[in-house]
């Protein structure tokens, strides 16, 4: 951040046209960068993705902005725990520009998350990331987040996937 500039979060408004740009673009710089995958966006999903999200009132997005650009994006959808009967909010994507790392940006864009989260009544945020991103693991243990178990004896959750 440049000296006395100031980090603006908020959560993003799907239908105004700099904002949705902000959430594509932000994703999609995530989703070229190695740790997301290497692979841009699919221009249908550039073009698709506010409207499907707005679509969605359990989906919401926090914006960080500084001096009126777009520097942080965090995506979150809205689950339900079974055990607790309540809501809980997923971390589904993080993204602070290389520009703006080791800055803060994530710590301001997880505290309007957790507000948010609370003001839905979650029981909890939960995300995943990747193993040997040591970085953003460091950030969100930092955040509070910890690996999550029931009994030691059955070990730690593992994410999976299977494609359609």
């Amino acid at each position: 951040m440049t000296a006395g500039s100031q980090i603006e979060v908020f959560l993003a408004d799907y239908r105004d046209a700099a904002q949705a740009a902000a959430v594509v673009d932000l994703l999609n710089a995530y989703a070229s960068d190695p740790a997301g995958g290497g692979v841009p966006l699919d221009p249908a999903v550039r073009q698709d993705l506010p409207a499907a999200l707005a679509a969605r009132p359990q989906a919401f997005s926090v914006l960080a902005f500084e001096g009126g650009q777009p520097v942080g994006l965090v995506n979150c959808l809205e689950g339900f725990s079974t055990f607790a009967c309540k809501p809980l909010v997923n971390v589904h994507d993080v993204v602070v520009l290389p520009t703006h790392r080791g800055q803060g940006v994530a710590q301001k864009m997880f505290a309007r998350v957790e507000q948010e989260a609370r003001r839905r009544g979650a029981c909890k945020l939960t995300l995943e990331v990747l193993s040997n991103n040591k970085p953003a693991l460091r950030t969100y243990e930092r955040e509070g987040f910890a690996s999550y178990q029931l009994d030691p004896e059955f070990g730690h959750a593992v994410f999976l996937q299977k494609k359609l």
